[in-house]
């Protein structure tokens, strides 16, 4: 599993967000109303999309847990604000970048090694901050040939 150390760094986003668990998901739906609004956002930063999750404290991984999901892009500032839409920003640290090939049948898995596996064994542990995708250019909304960056925010074990 390839991973890079970098360090991301603070990042104004704007979007929509709903609150839901893994046994209830509803990412579809989310990216569903926020696609078609993509153009009312005003001074974007590039075309990436970010597709970003933001954990309770001491989050269980627990199928009925509720977390806060984001479809958001980067913008340069909050100047304006689409209705019902929202603003996030990002503050800088640390996170473990892996590459994910392939449609979504297979993330879960790709996910559980991440957290199963890589982290356990690494010099670093999970810090309580957003965790995102970033979906560029290669991403292709579920093809086998679909890729995306997964940012997980991380700290060195004390």
């Amino acid at each position: 599993m390839d991973v890079s150390i970098l360090f991301f760094s603070n990042t104004k986003l704007i979007g929509k967000k709903l609150t839901f668990t893994y046994a209830d998901y509803s990412a579809f739906e989310l990216w569903s109303n926020f696609m078609p609004r993509l153009k009312e956002i005003k001074n974007v930063v590039g075309t990436d999309l970010y597709n970003i999750q933001i954990n309770p404290d001491n989050f269980d991984f627990n199928p009925n847990t509720p977390f806060v999901k984001w479809a958001a892009i980067a913008v340069s500032s909050f100047d304006f604000i689409p209705a019902d839409m929202e603003i996030l920003e990002i503050s800088e640290g640390l996170y473990a970048v892996f590459n994910y090939k392939g449609n979504q049948s297979n993330a879960a898995a790709f996910f559980n090694l991440i957290y199963t596996e890589w982290l356990p064994k690494s010099d670093f542990e999970l810090d309580n901050r957003p965790h995102f995708e970033i979906l560029g250019d290669k991403y292709k909304n579920n093809a086998p040939d679909s890729e995306e960056e997964i940012w997980i925010p991380i700290k060195r074990k004390v």
